[in-house]
């Protein structure tokens, strides 16, 4: 048992599954609106793929881009967190981005806010999954 504790623990979240109706229409949307990149889209047979998107300079997380394939995944389109903000997209300017988006068509819930962390925004993806859009504060 001291051998395996001898390492110091270093992990990190890979990515995060993200149902969608399509995997184009998503590629589409992250890639054009948001300006994600395509990391990955590798057929997978049978209608499967496996597909990662990414912000653009991000060298963390990534988005896997799931089509639903059945009924129960399909109800959790757009929904995969009962209403709440699900995923924090974090800029080095927040206007910048803001407005970019804006400009593509992405939806907004709300008018741009401060808050004690930084500056905010909610907005949807094509699916009507909540986002934050957040340029934090220097601390």
């Amino acid at each position: 048992m001291e051998n395996l504790m001898s390492k110091e623990v270093h992990q990190q979240i890979g990515s995060i599954a993200l149902v969608v109706e399509n995997y184009d229409d998503a590629i589409e949307f992250y890639t054009q609106k948001l300006q994600f990149k395509l990391i990955e889209d590798t057929d997978l047979g049978d209608g499967k793929r496996w597909v990662q998107v990414s912000p653009p300079n991000s060298n963390g997380t990534n988005l896997l881009l799931a089509q639903a394939s059945k009924k129960e995944q399909l109800q959790a389109v757009g929904n995969q967190t009962g209403g709440r903000v699900f995923l924090f997209l974090h800029t080095n300017d927040f206007w910048r981005d803001y407005q970019l988006m804006k400009d593509r068509g992405v939806t907004f819930n709300e008018q741009p806010r401060e808050e004690v962390y930084g500056t905010v925004v909610v907005f949807q993806d094509l699916y009507g999954n909540k986002w934050d859009l957040l340029e934090l504060n220097n601390v």
